[in-house]
């Protein structure tokens, strides 16, 4: 409190000593006892009502203990309780919570992890997943600018999350103890396992797989590959003391479409503790991807067979030769390929327009440009009656799909009818062309989309010698094929727009996340943030549904499922307010990756205990943690002075207690008659 404070309160006091003074007793006539007390009432209230007005500042200072936290963090993932040390966990926790020095020195805290880092000091051991790397991140914004220890007590296998030997703060020691077996016994482990989600039909995918061996003995253990009761793949992989690690690589025939589950397996004639990892289920989806690809054409040309041969290479593709008079239905072709069109062509455009199947159109020297100006609006063909040959030039900036250079710019000429070629529009060139290394700024080969509608041209005739070409470079049809391939698979995508999109995978592992995205799109194809979408969920086993809203985000609706049980599930999208549906399944395949280990892993606790200066403790250890953690002086407890400043306006009963002098002296005046 200043001086001028204290001078100010010295003259309120005079003043409301001096008014109450002048009231009751400055020529009074009667100075008795009531007048004392009714001066008293006025002072009281002057004054009151002048230190409001001062309001001086009221300092409070009090001492306070500041107790190093000390954070005892509990592996609540479902591998505790498959390593059996879920009670020796409880019973770990519960000694050093209780245990008064470690209260008198630190502010204990309860905390648990699995997939998330939370407080709690009751542990169930179900959590699916084990991420190690949250407890750094979480310690470390909650006791800020603060040195503190961290016990964790934990089996030190993490599944989820960044590396966590490399996470906590160098600062902050870190005291693992060690709960399981940790007694090394034989086992044979499937780490992991790769695998593409989707695969061809009647095409062979790839199996990557990583195996893991504890032991000391050499052993040759079995490998297979099953689907059903039917075994697809079988070898020996060997193993020995110098030799933990394999992988194998395994080729699978695609001959079902739809979606297929698989079993891989390892096993030996030795006993294993735990068979759990020997085995992981993994799925693809086989998609049936025969595409019927009608050639039209009136004339016979060795550019059909070419074409015809490079297409059918892949089995999925059947190339049908018609005749531009003979064509019925285009509904049966998911590509039509017209082979230098004529005016005979009239009737297959016609009818295109309202197919609406994508085209690739290939030119010439019969072809019929003035009739192709009106049935395309991509170019505008000036040609005349005079031929020439054309070169092809690579673009590398090509982006509509992947494809290399496979020599082009090598390739003999195509023949076309020379003129000039204008673009309208929107269109990638892939290649473009020279006459005689002089480039024309004009297409050999180039691609457009318009409204979901694809097309394809290729300006010249004689591509029969470029496949011809490309087996003398490489003694093989295969890359020249392969780029024909990825021409028709472009062609061949359907783009059409849907005003109701949903993203979700085919499988999931059990215990890992399930999040489905959904978007709608209005009739301008905008995306429509008013839209009302549920998803109704069945079990296809158990027939049990379930019914949730999807919540909006910025650029999409989510809704998770975590917690599902392993099944098959069917499900179906739907906006409320259009009825617009979309329906799909997915399955989840029974795998717990808790299950996965047989012992601790000592040694990634121990180098983290390194890194951070702490020491690793075993679980019938916990004694010797509890004597560390005492006789360690860098946590001290801090004594800190607090200072509390409020202004006396904030005090809300003197304003009461004016209230109630003020009004106490009115109704005693009135009492005796004095008002």
């Amino acid at each position: 409190m200043t001086l001028n404070t204290i001078l100010l309160i010295v003259l309120s006091l005079l003043v409301a000593g001096g008014l109450s003074f002048f009231q009751y007793y400055y020529k009074a006539k009667n100075k008795s006892k009531l007048n004392l007390f009714l001066a008293f009432l006025r002072f009281a209230s002057i004054f009151g009502i002048l230190l409001l007005l001062i309001n001086p500042v009221i300092t409070k200072n009090t001492l306070e203990i500041v107790k190093p936290p000390l954070p005892i963090v509990v592996d609540n993932s479902s591998s505790i309780v498959a390593l059996k040390a879920n009670k020796k966990a409880q019973e770990l926790y519960t000694t050093l919570v209780a245990n008064t020095d470690l209260q008198d020195k630190f502010e204990i805290q309860s905390y648990q992890f699995d997939t998330d880092f939370q407080t709690s000091e009751k542990f169930d051991f179900k959590g699916k997943q084990t991420n190690l790397d949250a407890i750094a991140k979480d310690l470390k914004s909650i006791n800020k600018n603060v040195v503190f220890p961290a016990v964790v007590i934990t089996d030190g296998n993490q599944t989820n999350g960044n590396d966590y030997v490399y996470s906590f703060d160098a600062t902050n020691k870190v005291f693992p103890v060690v709960v399981g077996d940790t007694t090394k016994v034989m086992d044979l482990k499937i780490t992991q396992l790769n695998v593409n989600k989707y695969a061809f039909y009647k095409n062979k995918f790839p199996v990557e797989v990583f195996f893991q061996y504890s032991g000391d003995k050499n052993t040759v253990a079995d490998f297979t590959i099953s689907q059903g009761n039917t075994i697809l793949s079988k070898q020996n992989v060997s193993f020995s003391a110098a030799k933990k690690t394999a992988v194998v690589t395994v080729l699978l025939p695609a001959n079902k479409i739809g979606s297929q589950v698989f079993k891989a397996t390892i096993s030996s004639k030795e006993k294993e503790v735990n068979t759990y990892n020997n085995t992981k289920n993994f799925a693809v989806e086989v998609m049936d991807q025969k595409t019927n690809i009608a050639l039209v054409t009136s004339i016979n040309h060795p550019d059909i067979g070419a074409l015809k041969r490079a297409i059918e290479s892949n089995a999925q593709r059947k190339v049908i030769v018609v005749n531009s008079n003979n064509i019925n239905s285009l509904k049966e072709y998911g590509v039509l390929i017209f082979y230098q069109p004529t005016a005979t062509f009239k009737k297959v455009f016609d009818e295109n327009k309202l197919a609406g199947v994508n085209t690739f159109i290939i030119t010439g020297t019969h072809t019929d440009f003035n009739f192709l100006n009106q049935q395309q609006s991509n170019f505008d063909f000036k040609m005349s009656s005079q031929k020439e040959d054309y070169l092809g030039s690579f673009n590398p900036q090509f982006n509509l799909f992947a494809t290399d250079d496979i020599g082009f710019e090598n390739f003999p000429p195509l023949e076309n009818a020379y003129g000039k070629v204008i673009v309208n529009g929107a269109v990638s060139v892939l290649l473009s062309s020279k006459i005689r290394n002089i480039a024309t700024n004009s297409p050999l080969l180039a691609f457009s989309e318009n409204q979901g509608k694809r097309s394809a041209y290729l300006l010249g005739e004689n591509s029969w010698k470029w496949r011809l070409q490309s087996h003398v470079d490489t003694d093989s049809f295969d890359k020249y094929d392969l780029f024909i391939d990825k021409i028709i698979q472009f062609l061949s995508s359907n783009t059409t727009k849907k005003s109701l999109v949903v993203n979700h995978e085919s499988f999931y592992n059990s215990g890992e996340a399930i999040e489905i995205t959904a978007q709608y799109f209005n009739k301008n194809y905008e995306f429509d943030e008013k839209a009302r979408l549920t998803i109704a969920l069945l079990n296809t086993k158990t027939k049990q549904t379930k019914n949730y809203d999807l919540l909006k985000s910025n650029t999409a609706y989510k809704v998770n499922l975590d917690g599902l049980a392993a099944g098959n599930y069917n499900f179906k999208v739907t906006e409320l307010n259009s009825k617009t549906s979309y329906s799909s399944h997915f399955e989840i395949l029974d795998f717990d990756i808790e299950k996965q280990f047989v012992n601790p892993d000592v040694d990634k606790l121990k180098q983290l205990a390194i890194n951070t200066k702490g020491k690793v403790f075993y679980s019938d250890q916990v004694n010797e943690l509890i004597k560390s953690l005492l006789a360690d002086e860098n946590y001290k407890s801090i004594q800190k002075n607090n200072i509390t400043r409020s202004p006396l306006v904030d005090w809300y009963w003197l304003l009461i207690l004016i209230a109630i002098f003020l009004s106490t002296e009115w109704f005693v005046r009135k009492y005796n008659g004095l008002l």
